[in-house]
């Protein structure tokens, strides 16, 4: 067995993985105080399936929609309706069940490009925080969910690239993504990723197993960089921990 983060829930597979992850929203959620909800989402197949779960009976009458604001932590730069785009999948994984406000889904808007979309987005975050600068005792986001990528990277944030050591931006632009698609991304940074009160890493399939296992040797992987407020976790499932 790979020697897995601190805060590790092991799940059977990736629908009981989704189906925690549901869990632990909700959560999160309902304990938010005031009346916004902040969460930051990611892409990828597991919280396709996340997106799914919320939108279905069971779910979907005890999520608190009329609180949450969705953001994006990464895009690719392509239109919206691409297949490449995280916002086709929310969209598609919501489907018509999701009662979310219309102003309450904020895209990445990559069809400016990746500089000026970086530009817009992150002025877009900073309106909704209220400020221009991060306190550390009030989080940009409730619940950031992220990736690792089989590659070892999270969000848009690559291994030896740029955008890992950016520290004054809240987003990047990535013209050069460190894996296939070789499309341009745009991408919330490690400070504004970590503007947190609790981040969860969702994390499946025997694919996962070599950048886990380079986590655990102590690499420098962007994951290593990401801090919250509160707790960070990580539901990974068998197949990933090598059980």
């Amino acid at each position: 067995m790979i020697p897995l983060p601190p805060g590790t829930d092991v799940m059977a597979d990736a629908e009981a993985t989704a189906r925690a992850a549901a869990e632990h929203l909700i959560e999160m959620a309902e304990s938010a105080e005031g009346d916004r909800v902040a969460i930051c989402l990611s892409g990828g197949s597991t919280p396709k399936r996340l997106y799914a779960l919320l939108a279905s009976p069971g779910f979907v009458e005890r999520v608190p929609w009329s609180r949450i604001h969705w953001f994006f932590g990464d895009d690719r730069v392509v239109p919206w309706d691409d297949a490449l785009s995280n916002v086709r999948m929310v969209r598609e994984a919501f489907g018509h069940a999701a009662p979310v406000p219309s102003t309450h889904l904020s895209f990445i808007p990559s069809d400016a490009g990746a500089e000026a979309g970086a530009r817009r987005y992150e002025r877009m975050l900073r309106d909704f925080y209220g400020a221009e600068r991060l306190d550390p005792n009030r989080p940009l986001f409730d619940l950031v969910l992220l990736g690792l990528g089989s590659d070892g990277h999270t969000a848009s944030l690559f291994p030896g690239k740029p955008a890992v050591a950016e520290r004054d931006s809240w987003v990047a632009p990535v013209p050069e993504a460190g894996m296939e698609p070789f499309v341009p991304r745009i991408t919330l940074t490690v400070p504004a990723l970590s503007s947190s009160r609790s981040t969860l890493f969702l994390v499946n399939g025997a694919g996962k197993r070599e950048p886990l296992q380079r986590l655990a040797d102590g690499e420098d992987l962007p994951v290593r960089h990401i801090r919250s407020n509160g707790r960070v976790r990580w539901f990974i499932d068998r197949e990933a921990a090598g059980l």
